[in-house]
């Protein structure tokens, strides 16, 4: 056992820092909120461009609302193992903010490293909506929400629907037209008439534009919560230790 007078001198540095790691812990289960809110903003306001990517569904709304729930969860697991002032309980959050801070890191590295390739795989899989296009599947549907949305047409631009199954029966699609009135089947499938009732501009560059602005924004809160993690397994670990070597136990 350790002297009272030692004990008594440990007692407000532990009490320090089960503040901090308390503090930290809820502005932990916060980001855990923000990342269950992006999830659902993206499955919401993004699943056209998320589909068209995967070149058909995606899972990464869900993957962005499971990893909210589970911090949301660790979190509160947190703040109960610093007001228990369990030993092993803080070494179980300090692992697992550890595996956060890597996962986080790793994703974040990799997006940087492969972003150019991801933008040639969505330049073919826009390419390949485009060929495939039919009015009913997912990728069209989700062609026809990018175009209506972004005010674009094609890849390049309007004309690049002549090389399309689908112009050779009913033209270009509706989702190009400026107004639903003034497209007819007639002008539709006249490359010429149909410059003047579409939208010319092309769609690919301006889906990599939203695409590369939201992923800036989702690398940049990624790298800032990996690092914000050092600070939480630096308490919990330096709390853990203090806890143990002066055998403290909460009253």
């Amino acid at each position: 056992m350790s002297p009272p007078s030692r004990r008594l001198q440990t007692k407000p540095v532990i009490t320090c820092l089960k503040t901090f790691l308390i503090c930290y812990s809820l502005i932990f289960w916060f980001t855990g909120v923000v990342l269950l809110a992006v999830g659902v903003w993206g499955k919401v306001s993004l699943e056209a461009y998320l589909s068209l990517a995967s070149e058909g569904g995606t899972n990464a709304p869900y993957v962005l609302i499971g990893t909210g729930a589970i911090i949301v969860i660790f979190g509160l697991f947190g703040c109960f193992a610093t007001c228990r002032g369990s030993p092993w309980m803080l070494k179980l959050y300090a692992m697992f903010l550890t595996l956060v801070f890597l996962a986080e890191l790793v994703a974040g590295i990799s997006g940087f490293i492969f972003r150019h390739e991801i933008k040639a795989v969505m330049g073919t899989a826009y390419t390949n909506a485009v060929k495939s296009y039919n009015e009913t599947n997912t990728l069209s549907s989700a062609l026809d929400t990018i175009q209506r949305t972004l005010h674009c047409c094609g890849v390049k631009n309007y004309t690049d629907w002549k090389d399309a199954p689908y112009f050779n029966s009913k033209g270009i699609p509706r989702s190009c037209c400026r107004e639903n009135s003034n497209c007819t089947d007639e002008i539709l499938k006249d490359l010429d008439k149909a410059g003047k009732e579409v939208f010319t501009t092309g769609c690919f560059a301006l889906v990599t534009n939203v695409m590369e602005s939201n992923l800036g924004v989702i690398a940049g809160i990624s790298f800032g919560i990996a690092f914000f993690q050092v600070f939480g397994i630096f308490l919990a670990c330096c709390l853990s230790r203090y806890i143990t070597n002066n055998q403290y136990e909460m009253v």
